[in-house]
């Protein structure tokens, strides 16, 4: 005979597989999908291959595809045209297009530091800034941050970089080329680029625009305004997680990047990994502070590429980052 299940047993079944429901929190709700569209395959981006890696997206319900575009304004086009739902980039680009009209904004940090060096040969003498008169430079082809940022500290320092310097300027991620090659003794440089010629040929650093500005929205989430908000949250959420476990776990940080970047020198990754970490280049949260992305952008305000700063608080919807911020 089939024994008879008491009904408070069943309740209470019912209600620890509810709770037990609830705790779970997005991870056990219906799976969303999700293109992500990156300028380019990044050492900056860590904190989006981190969340992959760790699986903090799928543990918040979103199964996250990433894209390569080629460049920061052919991702935002993506977010535009719908074929993404989220683009990673500099928020300049995000700017100029909300200037222009278009319904975009930014959501979430990942590059938290102007993350630009200037690298010089060894026995290259270096006190001040205005050292590098009547030197060729190594430097991005512009447009570029790099670049850009090295301009902007030239005239900050009285001297225009069309006289007073000879800039060499190289397709990203080759200016260690010419530079270790002796075409110059001085190169503005990016991560992985700097360490190549730091870590393995010997280079010094010797102005570290990171330690110079501090909070600097360099790389951040665009999406569209009628976004699904759950999309977003979720997304937002699974980099919160990631930027905190990378400043916790330096070790499987570098792992996961040696694993994203196979064709590099093992200790040329770790190096830029650790220096990055070191710099806060890579942030401690989802966090964009108004002072943030009001610095990264003066840079392109006084180049020209844009108008004036956009209203922070359209720009930004701050809803996304408080909830990561108080739920991770």
């Amino acid at each position: 005979m089939r024994r008879r299940i008491p009904k408070l047993s069943i309740l209470s079944v019912a209600l620890a597989l509810a709770v037990g429901i609830a705790a779970a929190g997005p991870a056990s709700a219906e799976m969303k999908k999700a293109t992500i569209s990156q300028a380019f395959q990044s050492l900056l981006y860590l904190p989006l291959y981190v969340g992959m890696h760790e699986g903090f997206f799928e543990k918040q319900g979103l199964d996250l595809t990433k894209e390569s575009a080629g460049s920061g304004s052919v991702a935002l086009s993506a977010v535009i045209s719908r074929s993404a739902q989220f683009s990673l980039h500099g928020p300049e680009w995000t700017a100029i297009a909300a200037s222009k009209g278009a319904p975009v904004n930014t959501i979430a940090n990942v590059v938290n530091g102007a993350a630009v060096w200037i690298a010089a040969t060894p026995d290259f003498k270096f006190d001040s800034v205005k050292d590098l008169k009547g030197q060729k430079i190594v430097t991005g082809l512009m447009p570029t941050t790099s670049t850009s940022l090295f301009i902007k500290l030239l005239k900050e320092n009285g001297m225009d970089a069309s006289k007073d310097v000879e800039m060499i300027q190289v397709p990203l991620g080759t200016e260690p080329g010419p530079f270790a090659a002796g075409q110059a003794k001085v190169a503005v440089m990016y991560e992985p680029g700097l360490d190549q010629v730091v870590a393995a040929k010997g280079m010094k650093v010797v102005v570290g625009f990171p330690k110079l500005y501090g909070a600097y929205a360099f790389s951040t989430i665009t999406a569209r305004n009628d976004v699904d908000p759950d999309l977003a949250q979720r997304l937002t959420n699974g980099l919160e997680m990631a930027e905190r476990f990378m400043h916790k776990n330096e070790a499987r940080t570098v792992e996961i990047a040696q694993k994203e970047f196979p064709n590099l020198e093992p200790a040329v990754v770790e190096a830029a990994v650790k220096r990055m970490l070191a710099d806060n280049v890579y942030p401690t949260s989802v966090d964009i502070t108004p002072d943030a992305l009001k610095i990264a952008l003066e840079t392109q305000i006084a180049l020209g590429n844009l108008a004036a700063q956009p209203d922070y608080k359209t720009f930004v919807p701050r809803t996304y980052i408080e909830k990561a911020m108080a739920t991770n």
